[in-house]
């Protein structure tokens, strides 16, 4: 089968979503793809468009840090059909979560650096800079 025909090689795959060949090997290997992958006559794995939009949202969730075994859960859920939607929207709400703590903690971080750089930036201007945070503490006098 070729991508003429809906079928998609291994390399193009890669080539689309972003991962390498290897990557899309352990995805396979650890039971993530909502299919078994079709081989053609000569062993290649053969994709279509829904794996790629499938594998699209894994690397999403991957690149959350969401745990290969959370989405491996995901992946059976899905698989399973229709039934477990609660299931599955409450597995998304935890990593939503988890994703929007991590942004609030990263954001937190981000203005006690800015307003680091904010102070270096006016030290600079003022020619104030000299000392600022140097390696060495001075000697107190005795």
């Amino acid at each position: 089968m070729s991508e003429d025909t809906g079928g998609l090689p291994i390399g193009k795959v890669a080539e689309m979503t972003g991962m390498s060949v290897h990557a899309l090997r352990f995805f396979e290997r650890e039971g993530l793809f909502l299919r078994e992958i079709p081989r053609s006559g000569g062993g290649q794995r053969i994709y279509g468009r829904a794996d790629v939009e499938w594998l699209v949202l894994c690397g999403r969730l991957r690149d959350s840090d969401m745990p290969i075994a959370t989405i491996r859960r995901f992946a059976e859920l899905v698989r399973s059909g229709p039934g477990n939607e609660p299931d599955r929207l409450a597995l998304l709400r935890e990593h939503e979560d988890t994703v929007r703590a991590r942004i609030a903690a990263l954001t937190e971080n981000l203005d006690v650096i800015h307003g680091k750089v904010v102070t270096y930036e006016r030290h600079l201007r003022d020619g104030t800079a000299a000392g600022v945070w140097s390696p060495t503490a001075p000697t107190p006098p005795r």
